[in-house]
């Protein structure tokens, strides 16, 4: 087949050419240049969107503890003898109060419990609730609930690592928070014939809070570098934060100013 010989060879981009044009558009990145200039509008919007931002958790939280703190004065404070609340001797009302006396009063009783007089008077009641139909079934679930969230503030306890483990099905791959090593029954019992098992909690999507306990062959669990505090990003976000990624995009801003 002949060459016509009007027509101009273009050059063929070599990988140095690739690599110098993705070192441009690294600089760019890095720089911040804008294509074009925002408009008022625009910029009012990110400004007031940035405003949501950073006030909106703030609120939130101012929120949430003087709820807690309202709550906790007004179950509270109608037991404390008059003598020792702030509001008999001024001419207003210190928030706080029922927090306080509160939190005195749940030591105390935990001291009490503690010891062998305590522990007595503990049985004793438990012993009458366990004798009634349908309040030994709420005291014994609400007791469960209590002892696994106080449990979980335990290091020994605690999340210690992030992983990977296929799940719903094979190619499908779910967070999971290594909480330890299988123990007691369930390590004894060697379901499968697998004798070296891990205990993870896998959170739902929906309500994070909630989840499953699963006791998965150490083989099949991939440890991730990741902090406790990413993965929880990634759950309750339902996947838009990602940690990993935001690295390496200041990692690669970091490169593209070095080169400059």
């Amino acid at each position: 087949m002949s060459r016509d010989p009007n027509t101009i060879e273009q050059p063929v981009p070599t990988t140095e050419d690739g690599e110098a044009v993705l070192a441009e558009g690294l600089k760019r990145l890095a720089h911040d240049d804008p294509v074009a200039p925002l408009r008022l509008g625009a910029r009012l919007r990110n400004y007031f969107l940035t405003g949501i931002i950073i006030v909106g958790p703030v609120a939130v939280t101012v929120y949430l503890i003087k709820w807690f703190i309202d709550f906790a004065d007004d179950y509270v404070k109608p037991l404390i003898p008059s003598i020792y609340l702030p509001e008999t001797y001024l001419p207003f009302a210190v928030p706080g109060i029922g927090v306080l006396f509160g939190i005195m009063g749940l030591t105390i009783i935990g001291f009490l419990g503690a010891n062998l007089l305590g522990r007595s008077l503990i049985s004793g009641g438990e012993m009458v609730l366990d004798r009634m139909p349908i309040v030994r079934n709420v005291y014994r679930a609400l007791k469960q609930i209590f002892e696994s969230a106080v449990t979980a503030t335990d290091k020994k306890r605690a999340f210690q690592k992030v992983g990977l483990i296929e799940f719903p099905s094979k190619g499908l791959w779910s967070i999971v928070f290594v909480t330890g090593e299988a123990a007691g029954e369930i390590a004894a019992a060697e379901p499968g014939g697998e004798t070296d098992l891990v205990t993870v909690f896998m959170p739902t999507g929906i309500v994070p809070p909630t989840g499953f306990i699963c006791f998965v062959p150490r083989r099949d669990v991939t440890l991730l570098k990741m902090s406790v505090e990413d993965a929880a990003k990634i759950v309750i976000s339902a996947g838009m934060v990602m940690p990993d990624q935001q690295a390496r995009l200041r990692k690669l801003a970091d490169i593209a100013r070095a080169k400059t």
